[in-house]
């Protein structure tokens, strides 16, 4: 385990109620013809339920709300995904680092147990610059956690999180994670490649834009022979509302509209294809499938 200011306080007992939470998260690992995916535990951030629903159709949301039983916040896990291919191994994503919140940030200790260290992660692809999946790529001394990587992200996602003017326009609920998105990307802007819609990143791994989350979020479809798995990032960000009502404008996602269009035309994709997915916010390992139900979805864990 990499030695950081966060870990050691840990081991002190500072973070005692944290660490008690995470071991109970589930990892889980499965195959994709010869590559082996695992999702990774990362702990889970706290959100409030306002957040999601409140563009919503008011009436309609407070149903749904009840008759599933939310409370007043949200605790979604954050699943990490880690690709290994041949001698690569391939983080989706860094989690939430040390500097989020007190629940998440515990990538390296799921790396830690199934024997990887933190050299050797080769690759690192992000889906978007959202704090929850990229405030890991520095360690509490601001040095790359991941030093031997080399980087990867869209252009678009890139353009808009260094963009200078990004943090007067995000509005003032999100001005952290555009100064937090442009300190750590500003950490990799000599070694990163940036990636477009359609675009083979790596052996049998192709971009897939999802714009809406995010400017310029991606998700990415691996592939080895017939077998298929798409790492969703935060596009389908929950296994209830998103998949009930996948036209219903959500708060989480930047640009409200495109989001809703983007999960409407991905959920239909994946249950026709019936192709497994792992969600970084679906619950347990957000390893599943999609399936059409009731005139909509739901979400069907497989492990």
């Amino acid at each position: 385990m990499k030695l950081t200011r966060r870990n050691a306080l840990t081991l002190a007992g500072a973070s005692a109620c944290a660490m008690a939470v995470w071991p109970k998260i589930a990892m889980a690992q499965m195959t994709v013809g010869a590559k082996t995916i695992h999702s990774l535990s990362d702990g889970f951030i706290s959100l409030p339920t306002e957040l999601v629903f409140g563009p919503a159709p008011k009436v309609e949301a407070d149903t749904f709300i009840q008759t599933h039983d939310l409370t007043d916040r949200l605790s979604p896990p954050c699943n990490v995904t880690l690709l290994q291919d041949g001698d690569r191994n391939i983080l989706f994503d860094l989690g939430a680092g040390s500097e989020f919140q007190s629940t998440a940030g515990f990538l390296l200790d799921a790396l830690d147990g199934i024997d990887l260290s933190p050299d050797d992660i080769t690759d690192v692809v992000f889906t978007h610059a959202h704090p929850d999946h990229i405030w890991g790529l520095v360690d509490d001394f601001d040095d790359l956690t991941f030093p031997n990587a080399a980087y990867m992200i869209g252009q678009t996602e890139w353009d808009y999180w260094t963009d200078p003017n990004t943090v007067d326009t995000i509005g003032a609920e999100r001005t952290t994670f555009a100064v937090g998105a442009a300190r750590r990307l500003d950490r990799i802007k000599d070694m990163v490649t940036f990636v477009k819609d359609g675009m083979e990143i790596l052996p049998g791994v192709a971009a897939r834009a999802t714009f809406g989350h995010t400017p310029g979020h991606l998700a990415f479809e691996v592939r080895d022979g017939t077998e298929s798995v798409m790492v969703l990032g935060d596009c389908i960000a929950n296994h209830h509302v998103a998949f009930e009502q996948p036209a219903w404008r959500s708060g989480s996602d930047q640009d409200l509209d495109t989001g809703a269009a983007t999960r409407i035309s991905l959920l239909d994709q994946l249950a026709q294809d019936q192709m497994r997915v792992v969600g970084y916010h679906l619950p347990g390992n957000g390893i599943g499938r999609v399936e059409r139900h009731a005139g909509a979805y739901r979400f069907v864990p497989e492990i």
